[in-house]
C-alpha cells in the first residue's frame, strides 16, 4: 500500500470518526423530518403543477372535440346548400383538429397517469412524515432514557462505597457508643437512688439498736436481761482415763523398743 492510500486512509477515518461524534441522535432525526418537510412540499408543488397540466390538456382536448363538432356542423351544412367546395374546407378543418384532438388525448391520458402516481406518492410520503414524527417521539424518548441511564451510570461509577460505608459504621458505632452511655447513665441513676434508700434501712436499725443500748445502760446491771447460764461440769466416764488403758501403753511402748534394739 502506497503512502498516499496509507494517509487518505487515515484522514478518511479521522474525518469519519469525527462526524459520528458530531452526530446528535436528536438533532439528526429533526433533521430528517425536516428534509422530508420539504420533499413534502416539493412533491405537492409537482402534483398542483402537473394537475394544472393536465387540466390545460383536458380544455385543450375539449376544444378541440368543439371545434370537431362545428366543422362537421359546418360540412354538413355546406353540403345541404349545395356547396361541396364549402364542404371540403369544413372537413379538411376537422380534419386538422381531429388530429390536434387526438394527440391531446394522448397527452392527456399520460398526464393523468403522471398526476395519479405523483398523488399515490404524495400520500406515502405523508404516511412516512407522520410515521417518522412518531418514531420520532419514541427515539427521543429513548435517548432521554439513555442519558439519564448513563449519567446515574457515572454517578454510581464516582461515587466511593467504601467510604461512604465505612462513614455509616462509624456512625452506627457512634450510636451504639451514645447508647451505652445513656444506659450506663440510668443503671447508675438507679443504683445510686436504691444505695440510698439501703443506706436510709441500715441507718435505722443502727439507731434502734444504739437507742436500746442507751436505755439499758441508763437502767443500770439490775436491768440487764438475764443471760443464760450454763450447766455445772460434770466428769463424764468418757473424760476419766481407766488404769488399764495406761498398761496397755505402757506395753506396747515396751514391744516396739524391744523391736528396735533387735533391728
Amino acid at each position: 500500500m502506497g503512502l498516499f492510500d496509507r494517509i487518505k486512509r487515515v484522514v478518511s477515518a479521522n474525518i469519519n470518526d469525527l462526524v459520528n461524534k458530531a452526530e446528535d441522535p436528536e438533532k439528526m432525526l429533526e433533521q430528517a423530518i425536516l428534509e422530508m418537510q420539504e420533499d413534502l412540499v416539493q412533491l405537492r408543488q409537482g402534483v398542483a403543477q402537473a394537475i394544472a397540466a393536465q387540466k390545460r390538456t383536458e380544455k385543450q382536448y375539449n376544444d378541440a372535440q368543439n371545434e370537431i363538432n362545428k366543422w362537421q356542423r359546418n360540412a354538413q351544412l355546406a353540403l345541404q346548400k349545395g356547396d361541396e367546395n364549402l364542404a371540403r374546407q369544413a372537413l379538411e378543418r376537422k380534419k386538422t383538429f381531429t388530429e390536434t384532438s387526438t394527440a391531446l388525448k394522448t397527452s392527456l391520458d399520460q398526464q393523468s397517469t403522471q398526476v395519479e402516481t405523483l398523488k399515490r406518492n404524495l400520500i406515502q410520503l405523508e404516511s412516512k412524515i407522520s410515521e417518522a414524527k412518531t418514531k420520532k417521539e419514541m427515539l427521543k424518548a429513548r435517548i432521554t432514557t439513555a442519558k439519564a441511564q448513563e449519567q446515574l451510570e457515572g454517578m454510581v461509577r464516582g461515587m466511593n462505597s467504601s467510604s461512604a460505608m465505612a462513614a455509616f459504621e462509624r456512625m452506627e458505632e457512634k450510636v451504639l457508643m451514645q447508647e451505652a452511655r445513656a444506659q450506663s447513665a440510668a443503671e447508675l441513676a438507679g443504683a445510686d437512688l436504691e444505695s440510698q434508700f439501703a443506706k436510709l434501712e441500715a441507718g435505722s436499725d443502727v439507731d434502734d439498736e444504739l437507742a436500746a443500748l442507751k436505755a439499758q445502760m441508763a437502767l443500770g446491771p439490775a436491768s440487764t436481761p438475764n443471760q443464760p447460764q450454763l450447766p455445772p461440769q460434770q466428769t463424764t466416764p468418757s473424760q476419766t482415763t481407766p488404769p488399764q488403758s495406761n498398761e496397755v501403753v505402757d506395753a506396747e511402748l515396751e514391744s516396739l523398743r524391744k523391736q528396735l534394739d533387735q533391728m
